[in-house]
């Protein structure tokens, strides 16, 4: 089966596709690109980094550690100095350290959100990030001209790579903790400790948050943060359906801010004191308000097509561009490397802000969210319905489609955009835009977004209105437009 890298690595089925054999191989092209005179060519680069460094990290899931040692052995016996994680780690806390200690790349063993029964490979280049597409490219042409070739991996005798040097283990954390101290005022969160619950979610985040929190009088209560490599039979994904744990736990009184990060802790969801739910538009938003009026920072806005309007709102109001980027945090990314972004975020819950590197971090908003309690002194609940009340009211709803059979994204593109109709659940359409499949812009801001899946038979529907009723009557146009392609 074709091994191929996505927008952020490979992910495949353990012990059907993600097997030992084929991740060695796909460990010596990464090697092998690595070392190419064009790894870098486009990659904007601070100080250079060492060209023989690499960072080596692993999360929660099954065989996560036993790969990762796989990984280092092969990289080591391709004359790598490997620097591998003494336990698992959230991805950020590895990303940084690539950027941190100048490595020339990094590699994270995680399926992410994914089911249990996945597992994966995430990529980073020198500057913390997901490594670009170009450098991920290169990847798939070493891993197919090695098998043309009959070219099987390097390997060294993982006891001989620590013995020569070449493997060291190390722990991420104590430096990446000093780093989000820099960013987050503790000090503020001292002065107001929350009864907090933490939902890991069995994930590489365990233990991240409340760690950090120690000594500033918080009350902090974390649930689902022992090692379940099947993540308790849920998708480690912060999203309402799979919290009902985090629910529970702030029913029965455990804490009055839910903070929950998805399985290798790059995702962010909460829930406020009553239980309900708060989603990464609104987590971005109240974001962005509070680094403009609360820190006094400008700068741009960055979101995918898929994320709320409500970020168009709050910059129109505080005079600051946004830019719309296709879905996938990578897209983000390549602004945060070349301007001075002020926070960038997409739907799914990866978020950053300036000063941190160009990926999402479930464990850094969860703690400016906690700062923005604190210092403004209201509950989360409040927060959100202030933020409603000025640059609301706004629902949001997504829903996948099967289709009878993959359609193409250009052609669909193409129809839907030529197909227009003057208004979309009695609203005028006042715009249409073709960034990411097709998005219907309507005269009350609301908005519908239509995207064929690039790998399946599915039409993923996104829709944002001002009432619940409106979303479900968006939502209908897509279930239509899907009724007629099959």
């Amino acid at each position: 089966m074709p091994i191929h890298f996505g927008t952020d690595g490979w992910r495949a089925v353990i012990s059907d596709t993600f097997t030992f054999h084929n991740l060695r191989l796909v460990t010596q092209a990464i090697a092998d690109a690595i070392r190419s005179d064009a790894w870098n060519d486009d990659v904007p680069l601070g100080e250079t980094p060492d060209p023989d460094k690499i960072i080596v990290g692993f999360d929660t899931r099954f065989l996560s550690d036993r790969y990762a040692g796989e990984v280092a052995r092969v990289l080591a016996a391709n004359g790598y100095t490997v620097l591998l994680t003494q336990g698992d780690a959230p991805t950020p806390a590895i990303s940084y350290t690539v950027r941190y200690t100048h490595a020339i790349a990094g590699v994270v063993i995680t399926a992410s959100h994914n089911a249990p029964r996945y597992n994966g490979v995430k990529l980073k280049a020198s500057y913390g990030g997901s490594a670009l597409q170009e450098q991920c490219r290169r990847v798939e042409v070493y891993l197919n001209d090695n098998e043309e070739r009959g070219r099987g991996p390097n390997m060294m005798d993982y006891q001989q790579a620590r013995k020569l040097g070449l493997l060291q283990r190390f722990n991420p954390l104590p430096d990446y903790y000093a780093h989000l101290r820099s960013l987050i005022d503790f000090d503020a969160i001292a002065d107001n400790p929350q009864r907090i619950v933490v939902d890991s979610m069995y994930g590489s985040g365990r233990g991240i948050i409340k760690g950090i929190l120690k000594g500033t009088g918080c009350e902090v209560r974390e649930i689902r943060g022992e090692m379940n490599p099947g993540f308790g039979g849920v998708h480690p994904e912060p999203i309402a359906r799979y919290l009902g744990s985090l629910a529970g736990a702030i029913s029965t009184g455990m804490g009055d801010l839910g903070l929950a990060t998805d399985g290798d802790g790059d995702r962010i969801g909460a829930m406020d004191g009553r239980g309900n739910y708060i989603d990464p538009h609104k987590i971005m938003a109240l974001a962005l308000r509070y680094l403009v009026e609360e820190r006094g920072w400008h700068g741009p806005a960055v979101r995918t097509v898929s994320t709320t309007r409500m970020i168009d709102r709050l910059a129109k109001a505080h005079n600051l561009p946004v830019y719309e980027t296709p879905v996938g945090f990578n897209f983000i990314a390549d602004y945060m490397l070349k301007e001075d972004i002020l926070i960038g975020g997409e739907e799914s819950g990866g978020i950053s802000f300036r000063g941190h590197i160009p990926e999402g971090d479930g464990s850094l908003m969860a703690l400016l969210l906690i700062e923005m309690v604190a210092k403004l002194g209201v509950s989360l609940h409040d927060l959100v319905e202030d933020l409603i009340n000025k640059y609301g009211p706004v629902f949001y709803e997504r829903t996948d489609l099967r289709l009878s059979h993959p359609v193409a994204k250009a052609q669909m593109t193409r129809r839907l955009t030529e197909e227009t109709p003057p208004k979309i659940g009695g609203e005028e359409v006042i715009d249409v835009q073709s960034l990411d499949g097709v998005k219907f812009i309507l005269k009350d801001d609301s908005w519908l977004l239509i995207r064929p899946s690039g790998t399946e038979p599915v039409l993923r529907v996104y829709a944002e209105g001002r009432s619940a009723e409106k979303v479900q009557e968006l939502l209908k146009f897509g279930e239509e437009v899907a009724a007629s392609t099959t």
